[in-house]
């Protein structure tokens, strides 16, 4: 469904990705792991053409996406579902409208009908229709990413992406969210892909982990051979070490 290859993004000298290779198959879920600014959200970002690779190509069911003029890559986009990291809801709207956006907006979608779908998406997300004619303000964090996530599956995505989908969430929360989105990917047969540090996150809810350092994909494979990875920047970072690999590259670049 995604595959990127020999993708490269830099920011004036800055180079972010160096040349990214990864390919996620219909139906599958990726995480991709990896260090504050490694060049995860910017290979997000590429791939919903938020922002334009340097070089290199992105392709989406196939088709080349820098090639899309501006109505194909909306179409391509309406294709597609986002939980973002801080759940990205909208203040002045009520929790129900939230949900709705995009059958509104996107699919023009009379707003009784959107308002029903949205209650029983929050019903999928262990919310209760009363729920939806709140404010986010007025939700705590854990219901906001229900709420974000019950936006994302609104309109039956195909490829769902879920950016940093646990931060700032207590460990219980977590894993209630985690197997939320486990569930709705199971539901919907979606392509997910899904950036994140959180190792618990990443174990839950991938078939395959990529990790990405220093704008490479280093290592890719199934999640259940993650802790047989061969690799001792993978294994660094999986658990947690303060010594490794990747500190000291960092203490020789300082120096």
């Amino acid at each position: 469904m995604i595959e990127m290859t020999n993708v490269k993004k830099a920011f004036g000298p800055k180079v972010v990705l160096d040349g990214v290779d990864l390919k996620v198959g219909k139906g599958q879920s990726l995480v991709i792991i990896g260090g504050s600014g490694s060049g995860k959200s910017v290979t997000l970002k590429c791939v919903l053409g938020i922002l334009k690779a340097t070089s290199g190509s992105i392709k989406v069911d196939g088709k080349e996406t820098s090639k899309m003029d501006s109505q194909e890559h909306h179409k391509m986009m309406n294709r597609f579902g986002m939980l973002f990291q801080g759940a990205a809801l909208f203040d002045s709207l009520p929790v129900w409208e939230n949900v709705a956006f995009g059958l509104i907006h996107a699919k023009k979608m009379n707003r009784k009908d959107a308002h029903d779908i949205a209650l029983e998406k929050l019903s999928r997300v262990g919310l209760a229709p009363q729920v939806g004619d709140l404010h986010p303000a007025e939700l705590s964090g854990g219901m906001q990413k229900r709420v974000g996530l019950a936006r994302a599956i609104a309109t039956t995505p195909e490829v769902i992406f879920f950016d940093e989908p646990t931060t700032g969430l207590d460990p219980i929360m977590a894993d209630v969210i985690n197997d939320l989105i486990v569930d709705s990917v199971k539901d919907l047969g979606a392509t997910a892909l899904t950036i994140t540090h959180d190792m618990a996150s990443a174990r839950k809810i991938a078939d395959h982990v990529a990790m990405i350092y220093e704008g490479k994909i280093i290592w890719h494979g199934s999640v259940h051979a993650l802790d047989n990875s061969g690799n001792p920047f993978v294994d660094q970072f999986i658990h947690g070490r303060a010594d490794g690999p990747i500190t000291k590259n960092a203490a020789f670049k300082a120096a």
